[in-house]
């Protein structure tokens, strides 16, 4: 009989969010589970990671499921680095993060930590997937994912992925007959305008609120933005090497050495 593969989960919604409670569902399926996760909501955090302070990690039981889980008193990225340092004997064979309660598409991987912690993962050497589902509910269902994050997984423990690249994997919401296929894609060009609503609390200090719209303006029809709106799950393969490498040959005819 094969060995069953180490799975490492994530997320940046916290332990006790329900998708990442679906993912360890589906996981389990698959492998052997270990869980490390924010012991509380870690959304937006990008790939911070803690510095300044001190660590806690606790060994606890959420459901009566096979899985080992460890709730972390940092950030999604300081969750993988605990893990491969502290907690696993061995390099998992993949880490799944997620799934997030809202969209990471386009611009969003940015800010992602459910991002974070799977490009952690690459960058330590282990093949990575962020999941997310587009309903920022905490009451969100997630029973129309589950064979969709399956496939993606046993594909890339099947084929791998390659050094230096993690799939940004993004699920509509809605029923699974209603979801049309799986659509690789490249991501959006897309932005966040954001306004600041300024305000003053009872003290008299002024204070503000980020609010702001998501703005498409890219009309392809090969993006992750495309791909959502008419209902098809989207993977986008992205890097953490952030280098401009069409700009280096041009970068390299400005005058930089002359005095």
């Amino acid at each position: 009989m094969s060995k069953k593969p180490l799975i490492l989960v994530t997320n940046d919604d916290g332990i006790t969010a329900p998708g990442l409670r679906t993912l360890i569902s589906v996981m389990n399926s698959i492998g052997e589970v270990v869980v490390v996760a924010p012991d509380s909501p870690q959304s937006a955090m990008g790939h911070a990671i803690t510095i300044n302070s001190t660590l806690f990690l606790e060994k606890i039981t959420i459901d009566d499921g096979p899985q080992t889980e460890y709730s972390c008193s940092g950030t999604p990225a300081d969750c993988v680095k605990l893990a491969v340092n502290e907690i696993l004997g061995r390099k998992p064979d993949i880490c799944v993060s997620g799934i997030n309660h809202g969209s990471n598409s386009s611009i969003n991987v940015i800010y992602s930590g459910t991002m974070s912690a799977a490009l952690e993962a690459g960058i330590e050497g282990i093949p990575a997937i962020g999941f997310s589902l587009l309903n920022y509910s905490w009451g969100a269902k997630f029973e129309a994912c589950k064979s969709f994050v399956k496939t993606i997984t046993e594909n890339a423990l099947k084929e791998g992925i390659p050094r230096g690249i993690v799939l940004n994997v993004n699920i509509p919401d809605l029923v699974e007959k209603d979801i049309k296929g799986i659509k690789i894609c490249r991501q959006a060009n897309a932005s966040w305008k954001e306004e600041f609503d300024k305000r003053t609390n009872p003290l008299g200090r002024e204070y503000y609120w980020l609010t702001g719209a998501f703005v498409n303006e890219d009309k392809g029809q090969d993006t992750d933005e495309w791909a959502l709106a008419n209902d098809f799950v989207s993977v986008v393969p992205v890097q953490y090497d952030l280098t401009a490498h069409h700009f280096i040959q041009d970068l390299n005819t400005w005058k930089l050495n002359e005095k």
